[in-house]
């Protein structure tokens, strides 16, 4: 696993001051609890945010409460999240992950989390069906447990990417750990400030297809950006 980064003295901390501003970001008002975080983050894979929030909240509505949904068959699953990307089976490794959290933990309740070694709990949640790093760290990092661990999805690693402070293969998981060890004294909330601004950048300017090179705030930084000007 690729792991090695170049961020020089002050990186994120200097991305993140500049990143805020632009985008005008700020972090959520109310953090989902760790079992909600954790069935939001497995609907949204390849899923635009506005669809699988709106189908989290129908779940949600359709079957309130952990053991409720536990109970649902991944066909009712699927039929009410119908509008996200890979419903079928991502209804199924919902049904299947929930039945084995119930076999260990009868009362859903995952706040135990927040008190295991960092890498333990992205262990437990990691052998979920359905669950690898990205949703592992986002139930850790954007939930109410508001552990310091960096959630990357595909945005996040394509700008960390084209900045040149991550290996052009390093996969999410690689960047994940990255991330978090080279900031070590940052707290849960500037992990989640970081992956929201970064994210933003990702969709709106450094876009997988055309990225907006003349509009970016980290231009300077990015020898992708150099070239596009030399």
């Amino acid at each position: 696993m690729q792991r090695a980064f170049a961020f020089g003295e002050d990186g994120p901390d200097r991305w993140s001051a500049v990143l805020v501003p632009f985008f005008g970001a700020a972090l959520p008002r109310t953090r989902r609890t760790p079992f909600g975080q954790l069935i939001k983050s497995m609907l949204s894979a390849r899923t635009r945010d506005a669809v699988s929030i709106a189908a989290y909240d129908v779940l949600m509505a359709r079957y309130p409460g952990p053991r409720a949904l536990a109970a649902a068959a991944p066909a009712d699953i699927e039929a009410v999240v119908a509008a996200i990307t890979f419903a079928p089976n991502k209804a199924t490794n919902i049904a299947a992950a929930l039945r084995m959290i119930g076999r260990e933990r009868p009362d859903f309740d995952l706040a135990f989390l927040a008190t295991m070694p960092l890498a333990d709990a992205l262990a437990w949640l990691e052998r979920l069906p359905g669950v690898a790093r990205k949703v592992a760290a986002s139930v850790l990092n954007l939930s109410t447990l508001n552990r310091p661990v960096f959630v990357v999805d595909a945005h996040v690693a394509r700008v960390l990417r084209r900045l040149g402070h991550v290996g052009r293969t390093a996969d999410g998981e690689a960047v994940s750990e990255a991330v978090t060890a080279a900031m070590a004294d940052w707290s849960g909330d500037d992990f989640a400030l970081f992956h929201t601004v970064t994210k933003r950048l990702g969709q709106e300017v450094c876009r997988w297809d055309v990225p907006e090179c003349g509009r970016c705030p980290l231009a300077e930084d990015c020898p992708r950006a150099r070239a596009s000007r030399a």
